[in-house]
């Protein structure tokens, strides 16, 4: 890594912070151009670990950039992942405090619950379907605590901001017909997304790495090393199918996932 613990630990907390008063930071890849993928994780990890020390509880995993397009738009060549702690699920067709967020977008996707202990390495799609109780429609709820676009040079965010930040993780919403993962082909599990009634984006579940299983086999498989897996029920975002959607207070977003239900939140 590039960083030392010591610059590790101040993003961290510079993260934690941003999140607390919704300031967004500088950029971590402008302020330090020589941090790794590895220096992002270990952020992410740092600022986690603050959180669970206030007594917040792992409940599962996140999987972001499933897609060809924006994997090639950040010239990375996999996924990324962040943690989900209990304070970031909301109910089913209930209220979201947008107070409690900075920069609201919302994705569509399926959420596996996982049945048993799923491990790396080698991990397959088809242990994945196996170690899955269920398979749920969700909505994520993103946030991101880093600034998008700096002000001065005008630079985009780079994945290791993305990465530090959570994977931009802020919430999740599951709701829909839970369904067991093999009866139905999950590529084809589509939605119409909504915001106040009008229609904004469509997808299918294919769209992520061609099967929603295969991202959840490569977290599997990435977190390996680390001695850590994907635990019996917890749960796992497979990343979304749709373009984000812009959030604001006031706004109502729905997503229509056909005969599997429907799931939704209001930004109070």
């Amino acid at each position: 890594m590039a960083l030392s613990r010591d610059k590790i630990r101040s993003a961290a907390e510079r993260l934690d912070r941003a999140e607390k008063t919704r300031t967004q930071i500088r950029q971590l890849s402008l302020e330090h151009p020589a941090i790794t993928i590895e220096d992002a994780y270990a952020i992410q990890k740092a600022w986690v670990e603050m959180k669970l020390a206030r007594g917040r509880v792992v409940k599962g995993h996140k999987i972001g950039l499933t897609s060809k397009a924006m994997q090639s738009a950040l010239n990375i060549d996999e996924p990324d992942s962040g943690i989900l702690l209990d304070d970031m699920f909301f109910a089913d067709g209930g209220l979201v405090p947008s107070e409690r967020f900075i920069a609201t977008r919302v994705e569509a996707e399926l959420a596996f619950v996982m049945k048993s202990r799923l491990a790396g390495p080698d991990c397959t799609m088809f242990d994945v379907l196996n170690a899955t109780d269920f398979v749920v429609p969700a909505l994520e709820i993103l946030d991101t605590r880093v600034e998008r676009i700096d002000p001065q040079t005008k630079a985009s965010r780079k994945i290791f901001d993305t990465i530090a930040d959570n994977a931009a993780n802020a919430g999740i919403v599951l709701g829909g017909r839970p369904i067991r993962p093999l009866d139905a082909d999950l590529r084809w599990i589509g939605a119409l997304c909504f915001r106040n009634g009008q229609l904004e984006e469509t997808g299918l579940a294919a769209g992520v790495l061609n099967h929603p299983a295969t991202p959840v086999a490569w977290l599997a498989n990435k977190i390996a090393p680390n001695g850590l897996a994907l635990e019996a029920g917890q749960v796992v975002l497979a990343g979304s199918f749709i373009r984000p959607i812009e959030a604001r207070k006031g706004d109502t977003i729905q997503a229509d996932y056909g005969p599997y239900g429907s799931v939704s939140c209001y930004f109070a």
